[in-house]
């Protein structure tokens, strides 16, 4: 049994006659006629009675109709299903973040536009440490991560540099260094305990930050690391030290935490990386592809323009 005769079959019972269903396929009576008479062959029974006048489905004839519909709406809608994943409509990326990646407006205004845009895609979001994200891209288990630091070149993956935004200290409500609304030079913070994202989760922020301070002319003062950044401003606000933050992490209030721009420190920020997989399968490569273009016209739209207020 083929497409082509269950399409025949239903289009002459609609028709209720073999000249104007040729015509409304677009093919000759005498092919027309042939595949029904191979289905009914097939079938062992007549399909259609013939009338003076036309013909309409025997009791088997309408019995095959109402399946062959069903069929031919399925293989349909098959199509359908096949043409929607091909153009990225259907399917399934799995992104992960480092916390501080999830603060910056940036991911959250790409993500909401991403959904919007791909109602049907499965998006499923995973937090974790840098390290913890290169092992899930490298396992094949995370199609693309956002990050904060740039790592050593590995064949089955790219990167790519979105932003770098300015780093901020943050400090208990009541501490001396958090009065004043004027940049905080970063010299300044030299004897000060400081409170650090751990060095394994954040290579990238921990190492420019120490960097920085020695640049500055002194070693940091570290009495505390913590797994997040999260964490890290919860001791902050605990009193344990100052922390030295990018600026994103303002939009987590808490109780207790004031900030301040750093001044003296023009090498130390944060940038924010897109790290995927050089070679996903087909389906993952075309949703990766649209991330990449809301990506572009979130970049676009938050870009200063030359000129204006």
């Amino acid at each position: 049994m083929e497409l082509r005769q269950l399409r025949a079959l239903v289009c002459i019972a609609e028709c209720g006659n073999l000249t104007r269903a040729a015509q409304q396929l677009g093919m000759q009576q005498p092919p027309l006629t042939r595949l029904l008479q191979q289905l009914e062959a097939e079938m062992g029974t007549p399909l259609m009675e013939r009338l003076p006048r036309g013909m309409r489905p025997t009791a088997a004839g309408l019995a095959l109709v109402q399946e062959a519909r069903m069929v031919l709406a399925r293989v349909e809608a098959m199509a359908g299903l096949v043409q929607d994943a091909a153009q990225g409509g259907r399917g399934h990326v799995a992104i992960g973040f480092t916390s501080s990646a999830a603060l910056h407006p940036l991911v959250a205004q790409v993500l909401r536009a991403f959904r919007a845009q791909w109602p049907r895609v499965k998006v499923t979001l995973e937090e974790a440490g840098s390290g913890e994200l290169l092992d899930g891209l490298l396992a094949q288990r995370l199609h693309a991560a956002l990050v904060r630091s740039a790592w050593e070149a590995q064949p089955s993956l790219s990167s790519r540099h979105l932003l770098s935004e300015p780093m901020v200290v943050a400090g208990p409500l009541g501490h001396a260094l958090m009065q004043s609304r004027h940049p905080l030079p970063l010299a300044q913070l030299r004897g000060q305990p400081l409170v650090l994202y751990r060095r394994p989760a954040g290579p990238g922020l921990h190492d420019g930050i120490v960097a920085a301070c020695v640049g500055a002319g002194f070693h940091p003062q570290v009495v505390q690391e913590a797994p997040r950044l999260t964490a890290t401003l919860s001791l902050v606000a605990a009193g344990l030290g100052l922390s030295i933050v990018p600026a994103s992490l303002q939009h987590l209030r808490s109780d207790g935490l004031a900030y301040r721009r750093l001044s003296g420190a023009p090498g130390l920020v944060a940038p924010l990386i897109l790290v995927s997989q050089r070679r996903p399968e087909a389906q993952a490569r075309v949703l990766l592809q649209h991330l990449g273009g809301i990506l572009d016209q979130q970049l676009t739209l938050q870009r200063p323009r030359k000129g204006g207020a």
